[in-house]
């Protein structure tokens, strides 16, 4: 009779060491997988870190940005304001010079008028007095003309009449202005 106990040892040694050689082969497959797993779990916490530090800057320079812009919305903001007081001093100071300008043109017209009439008043006067010097050159050559009748000592009532009578017509000039 086959040694059916020796060949059942056989095949259990054999079946043990495939078996241990398989849990070996399990074993290295599982430390490498882990290995493989634990150096992917690094370099992902490592980019999670990198990550959070990037995140992390770039929330700093938001907050930069933000505090920026805040600054220069107040900026603008007190920019505008001075821009719009600025245009109403100036629409003030305008609304003012018009005013003058207006009240100057008003004061030029007058005056342009005042003269005018002064002018006027020139002019008649002048014409007056060119009237008044020759009805006073008139008198004298009367009173010359007497006095040589006088000196002669032939005065007569018919010589006195034969002279002639002057008759002065005045033409007045003229005035043009250039206003």
């Amino acid at each position: 009779r086959p040694d059916l106990a020796a060949a059942l040892r056989e095949l259990r040694a054999q079946y043990e060491a495939l078996a241990a050689r398989n849990l070996q082969a399990a074993e290295d497959w599982y430390r490498a997988r882990c290995a493989r797993l634990h150096e992917r779990a690094a370099r992902s916490q490592e980019a999670v870190r990198a990550s959070r530090r990037e995140a992390g800057e770039c929330r700093r320079q938001l907050q930069a940005r933000l505090a920026e812009m805040e600054s220069l919305r107040g900026a603008h903001q007190s920019l505008e304001r001075q821009l719009q007081e600025l245009e109403e001093r100036h629409s003030a100071e305008a609304a003012g010079l018009q005013d003058t300008i207006g009240q100057l043109e008003d004061d030029l017209q007058n005056t342009k008028n005042e003269m005018a009439r002064h002018l006027r008043e020139y002019q008649d006067l002048l014409n007056v007095k060119m009237a008044l010097d020759i009805e006073i050159a008139a008198y004298r050559k009367l009173l010359e003309g007497e006095e040589n009748l006088f000196s002669t000592g032939s005065v007569s009532l018919s010589a006195l009449n034969a002279l002639p009578n002057p008759t002065y017509s005045f033409q007045p000039r003229g005035f043009s202005s250039s206003t």
